[in-house]
């Protein structure tokens, strides 16, 4: 996959230049408001490394929007720190540490970008709060493409050039094709977007003929006929019905299924009370209807864990990402 090799020393660069900016802000980076203390103190802000509009940018506001309505009386504002396929805001984060005032909208890139790019933090750097789902991605394409199955894009690849739209150049649909080369022996050509939402437009627009996307990202353009889904890449289907009618890439015969998990994080080196609080904060939003609602509205499989349970699981994830991503 051309795109991923490409794009490591820019990132890099763009990581480091981004952590040193943050770093000279004062003392590890924290604010004025509560730093260091059992909870938070005035706002709190849920720091978003993609641009708007896609499924990274709707897991935050989710979020931030399900912790106030079982806490009323926090304030918390969504601050997009798009750039360096992730790397930008995950270093901004970094710096951070130790301020109850922050929290993240993370996903697979956590673990994917520290496994392909030489950055300055990885999942470790962080304190796992909640692992909110999981999200199986779709293939889709414009209804005009020649390509109808998820088995035809991997014949296809190998007979012509084939572009495909990814949401960042390492990550999580960077796996999803990195997988179909090494396992199915695709041959496509990805171009990295800064989100879901520039990758959508890149299809709908003709500039590339694939995206390997979430539901939520494109559930709108599948509804009017402007994409078509050729696969999701899980070895069960949706029983969604808006998603239940789609063939599952095993059942195509192609042997490639990932699921993008989503979660919160919270900065490095946290006093022990604010951890607490923060997780037990989560665990209340996970019994609300907030959750529910955001879990159905974004067809995402509720597989939850907290605390020391979520960073478990990163571990473990880390490992399995290991053997398809490399520096």
């Amino acid at each position: 996959m051309r795109a991923l090799s490409l794009a490591r020393g820019v990132l890099a660069a763009v990581c480091a230049a981004a952590l040193a900016g943050a770093c000279g802000t004062g003392s590890a980076g924290q604010d004025s408001a509560g730093t260091g203390g059992p909870r938070p103190v005035g706002n709190v802000t849920m720091v978003v490394p993609f641009a708007a509009g896609g499924g990274s940018d709707i897991a935050g506001r989710a979020m931030a929007d399900g912790l106030v309505s079982v806490q009323p009386d926090l304030r918390i504002t969504v601050d997009n720190r798009e750039g360096g396929q992730g790397a930008v805001g995950y270093s901004y984060f970094l710096a951070k540490a130790g301020s109850p005032n922050y929290l993240l909208a993370t996903e697979t890139s956590l673990l994917s970008l520290p496994l392909s790019v030489d950055v300055a933090f990885s999942h470790r750097s962080f304190t796992p709060i909640m692992k909110v789902g999981e999200d199986y991605t779709l293939l889709v394409a414009r209804p005009d493409s020649a390509i109808t199955s998820c088995a035809d894009a991997v014949a296809q690849s190998r007979k012509r050039r084939v572009l495909a739209a990814i949401s960042g150049a390492v990550g999580p649909d960077a796996v999803v094709f990195s997988q179909l080369e090494r396992v199915a022996g695709a041959d496509v050509d990805t171009v990295p977007y800064e989100g879901g939402g520039e990758a959508v437009a890149a299809v709908l627009g003709g500039q590339v003929e694939l995206a390997s996307l979430n539901p939520s990202e494109v559930i709108g353009q599948l509804r009017a006929g402007q994409l078509k889904a050729l696969c999701v890449f899980a070895d069960r289907r949706y029983t969604y019905p808006e998603l239940a009618g789609i063939a599952t890439s095993v059942e195509q015969g192609v042997p490639v299924t990932f699921a993008q998990f989503r979660g919160m994080i919270a900065p490095g080196g946290l006093n022990p009370q604010a951890t607490e609080y923060w997780i037990g904060l989560a665990r209340r939003f996970a019994a609300s209807p907030a959750y529910t609602e955001y879990i159905e509205s974004e067809y995402l499989q509720p597989r939850m864990a907290f605390g020391a349970e979520f960073g478990a699981y990163l571990q473990d994830s880390e490992k399995l990402l290991a053997q398809v991503v490399r520096r």
